[in-house]
């Protein structure tokens, strides 16, 4: 026969010892996997959007382009003014802004004095290079990728960074078709 023991939980109120330990292993638990969940979140979210603050240049089908420190191309979206970013929400799902973590600094090439910071509406600070705001692109899974150039997404185009601090075009190859004729004698008068 199993021997129980009981303690006052309150006015005639009796708990089981047994009871009461489980009740506090599943509430340890619950508590610590929620931190770690919490945590493990956190470090995603910063790892999926933020960046070391260096930003370098690297030669792409494009020509030279700025990159963040894992070599995934910097994009401005022209709908920016101001120094201010025009992308959030589902935008910033799509093209994460490259968040400040760390004293921005310059790679060769790129001008120290270009670099900047700008506030977020949510109160981050995002990286800006001659005043625009810098992002990334979900698409672009390895570096040197530069899948959202020129992109229309969310009420304008992106464009991946010049050293200069503009936006590089991809440039258009115009194909120009001749055609030949060839005459033949007029066959009714007055021939030209």
């Amino acid at each position: 026969m199993q021997k129980m023991s009981h303690g006052k939980a309150g006015e005639g109120q009796f708990v089981r010892h047994g009871e009461m330990t489980r009740m506090v292993a599943v509430l340890t638990v619950t508590a610590t996997l929620g931190v770690i969940g919490f945590l493990a979140a956190g470090s995603v979210a910063q790892s999926a959007t933020g960046t070391s603050a260096t930003v370098a240049l690297r030669k792409t089908k494009l020509g030279m382009i700025l990159v963040n420190s894992r070599g995934h191309t910097l994009y401005l979206f022209a709908k920016d003014r101001n120094g201010k970013s025009a992308c959030s929400g589902s935008c910033a799902k799509f093209w994460p802004p490259s968040l400040r973590s760390g004293r921005p600094t310059a790679g060769s090439g790129v001008k120290a004095s270009m670099l900047g910071t700008t506030k977020r509406s949510n109160g981050s600070l995002q990286l800006t290079y001659n005043k625009h705001p810098l992002y990334t692109f979900t698409l672009d899974k390895q570096a040197g990728q530069t899948k959202g150039e020129g992109m229309l997404a969310f009420g304008a185009r992106w464009y991946a960074v010049s050293a200069k601090g503009t936006a590089v075009k991809a440039s258009t190859t115009t194909t120009t078709t001749t055609t030949t004729s060839t005459t033949t004698p007029c066959a009714y008068p007055p021939c030209p």
